[in-house]
């Protein structure tokens, strides 16, 4: 009977939190599917009355106007572009220099290690924002705000510490033995990562490199600061300037929200099984 009811609990309890997590999504795609003038009606509309896919449309260039204000997909193609080029690029650096970086605090012995190790790690602890400021200036200084690399560089410096942690992990589970074995067939300290430790090590890579692109697809203030004008304004901060000063489109903000997270939704939908995977062997040795 006790069985029972605890059965009855936990399943309430997943539940209430899928509604709690889920709900959001659903009222931004609820909106997104309205005119502006029905999704500021009351009471509100729980389901898309009249529905239209005017919003998407006008997103995508497909609603034959001709005036500025719907001619909107210049603007959002460019967004998608910068968006996905940013997060490409600060994944693939990222993860490059934490798969060499974690090798070398994992296994080889130089001095002050465990210092450095220490306090890479202890960043984790920092408040992003608080680096905002000092960070602008640094790439003011430098000419790269309003530019790919100011910003891939800005996402490496954030998320490098993670990725080195998740991969650290790692390679601390994958035995010695293994090396040693390479050494003694005459394989040098690099082959033996390129042959035999990175191939092993490819789910905690995965997992690293999934966790490092939904993290750079996430980020709205940094790239708000650091992008001045549309040639480097990711997506998410594109949303944002659909407002203007007497109007907000919530309909059309929303539609573009839909978009955005459908590459996150989907990445962890089919690849979630990567990501446990990979942070879990990690843990385990």
């Amino acid at each position: 009977m006790r069985a029972r009811r605890r059965f009855r609990w936990r399943w309430l309890a997943i539940a209430l939190i899928c509604l709690w997590s889920l709900f959001p999504v659903y009222w931004t795609l609820n909106t997104s599917l309205m005119t502006n003038d029905a999704a500021q009606a009351i009471p509100s509309h729980y389901i898309p009355r009249p529905f239209t896919l005017s919003n998407y449309a006008q997103l995508f260039g497909r609603q034959g106007q001709a005036n500025s204000q719907n001619d909107l997909w210049p603007q959002f193609s460019q967004s998608l572009v910068n968006i996905t080029v940013e997060c490409v690029a600060a994944t693939l650096v990222t993860v490059i220099i934490a798969v060499f970086s974690a090798y070398a605090f994992a296994r080889m012995e130089f001095h002050f290690k465990k210092i450095v190790l220490s306090t890479v790690i202890a960043t984790l602890a920092l408040p992003a924002y608080a680096t905002l400021i000092p960070l602008y200036h640094m790439m003011s200084d430098a000419n790269l705000v309003n530019t790919y690399t100011g910003i891939v560089l800005v996402y490496v410096s954030g998320f490098l510490p993670l990725a080195m942690w998740i991969l650290y992990s790692y390679y601390s589970g994958i035995p010695k033995a293994l090396e040693e074995a390479a050494a003694i067939d005459g394989a040098s300290p690099l082959g033996t990562l390129f042959s035999i430790i990175i191939p092993l090590a490819l789910p905690g890579i995965a997992a690293t490199a999934i966790i490092t692109f939904l993290s750079a697809w996430g980020q709205f203030l940094f790239p708000l600061v650091l992008s001045s004008d549309i040639t480097t304004e990711p997506l998410t901060v594109f949303i944002t300037s659909l407002q203007t000063q007497h109007t907000v489109p919530y309909t059309l903000m929303n539609a573009a929200g839909v978009i955005c997270i459908v590459v996150p939704a989907a990445m962890v939908m089919f690849l979630n099984r990567y990501i446990i995977d990979g942070i879990l062997a990690g843990s385990v040795k």
